[in-house]
């Protein structure tokens, strides 16, 4: 008893291969479980004639069960599943016709034929719908056959013996609720064995859109939202021209004299804590952080459809990361110093390479951002003069000075030092530069 739910489990599965399909699985159990059954009810229907006082032949059900258990050996031995299942099929369907003509007609047989349905019926989800016909077709047939028989041969089986009228009627009583049962089981049996194949398909895509999600996160981390969209649908270069775009660098000054003498683990924790610290405020304005270069930040605004004024932003943002560094002690214990830079006009866009890819700017803004940065002194955020005009009605900026740049010349740069009190964000994603100097 404590080994049958094994037997059971293993009768079930008999036959499935790892590399089978879960549509071939349901179909290898469904015909396994067809054929436990109809291999046990030929000596269960033979009992009870015998109970009830009817000698008939042991033959013909014992000869059945040997050839379907044999068939079932073979099939689990060779792998052989159609053979099995066609021989399956047509046990199902000869066996109750052979059975009625060795017994009598329909009365002393009580139908046994009807047996016959269970061919067909079994056929369609083991072989499918239009494989299922000519088993259809020949159930009928045999129905028609024992119909003619019985037709013609009336005279001769009216002095036949008889099977008392009581017991017919309990076996056609029993045949009629064995084959609606066993019918019912089978399609009950293929409905939960799909339901099962259904949630396992249901349970990978939940997997899989999980994985997606995360990839799609991964790839929004890498690249703006837009960006990775068309990198989705298209495997070609991508490149973009931007002709109003504010960019800032931010680097740690003095970072290699700081981390000499840390270890490798405790510059990551700090370069981590400070740079999420700055993810945190990007998000917040809604700009896009670039990359990080070592002990360098690179944020831009104006690459997607912001609402608002970009290059606002990216001001509020510059003082915030240095308010940050110098009041949140859980980011910056090490009293690190930055300086920045920011510059606005045009650059070019897109992603870079095939393996490991980055999203990247490119240009004289880009180049402006970054050598005013490389300017500055702990604490200092440097703008240029088109960064100045637009922000100068709500930010407050020290006395401009002049830069000796290189590829540049002599470049004038201003400090911003705040906000001005009660000035608002601009709204207009293009502001238009006006030269007041």
């Amino acid at each position: 008893m404590t080994n049958s739910p094994t037997f059971v489990a293993r009768l079930r599965t008999a036959g499935v291969e790892p590399g089978d399909s879960n549509e071939l699985r349901i179909r290898k159990s469904i015909m396994v479980f067809a054929m436990g059954l109809m291999t046990a009810m030929p000596m269960f229907w033979l009992a009870i004639y015998w109970l009830l006082g009817l000698q008939l032949s042991s033959t013909l059900p014992l000869a059945y069960q040997l050839v379907s258990v044999a068939t079932l050996v073979l099939y689990i031995a060779t792998g052989g599943y159609r053979l099995f299942v066609y021989t399956q099929l047509g046990l199902f369907l000869f066996f109750p016709f052979v059975a009625q003509l060795s017994i009598g007609n329909f009365i002393s047989a009580s139908g046994v034929v009807l047996w016959g349905i269970l061919a067909p019926i079994v056929a369609v989800p083991v072989l499918g719908p239009r494989e299922s016909i000519p088993w259809f077709a020949a159930q009928l047939a045999t129905l028609a056959i024992c119909g003619v028989i019985d037709f013609n041969l009336a005279g001769a089986l009216a002095t036949a013996p008889r099977v008392p009228a009581n017991v017919s009627v309990v076996f056609f009583t029993l045949n009629f609720i064995a084959v609606s049962g066993i019918s019912y089981f089978l399609l009950r049996y293929a409905a939960q064995q799909k339901e099962a194949y259904q949630s396992q398909v249901e349970d990978a895509h939940r997997r899989l859109q999980i994985e997606q999600d995360k990839s799609e996160r991964l790839l929004l981390n890498i690249l703006p939202g837009p960006v990775a969209e068309r990198l989705k649908r298209d495997d070609g270069a991508i490149a973009d021209g931007f002709a109003d775009v504010t960019v800032m660098f931010a680097d740690i000054v003095n970072f290699t004299r700081i981390a000499e003498g840390m270890a490798p683990s405790q510059i990551f924790t700090m370069l981590n804590k400070v740079f999420s610290g700055f993810d945190g405020l990007a998000d917040r304005h809604g700009l896009e952080k670039i990359k990080t270069i070592g002990d360098a930040y690179m944020v831009a605004g104006g690459l997607n459809a912001e609402e608002g004024s970009y290059t606002d932003r990216i001001a509020d943002m510059a003082l915030e990361m240095r308010d940050m560094l110098v009041h949140d002690k859980s980011v910056n214990d090490l009293g690190l110093e930055i300086r920045m830079g920011i510059g606005t006009g045009p650059i070019v866009a897109g992603v870079v390479g095939k393996k490991k890819f980055i999203y990247d700017l490119w240009g004289d803004t880009v180049n402006m951002a970054s050598r005013i940065t490389s300017e500055g002194t702990p604490g200092m955020i440097q703008t240029d003069a088109t960064t100045y005009r637009r922000l100068q009605h709500r930010f407050a900026f020290d006395a401009p000075r002049t830069l000796h740049l290189k590829s540049k010349g002599e470049t004038l740069v201003y400090q911003l030092i705040g906000r001005l009190p009660g000035a608002r964000e601009r709204g207009a994603n293009r502001p238009v530069d006006i030269d007041l100097s």
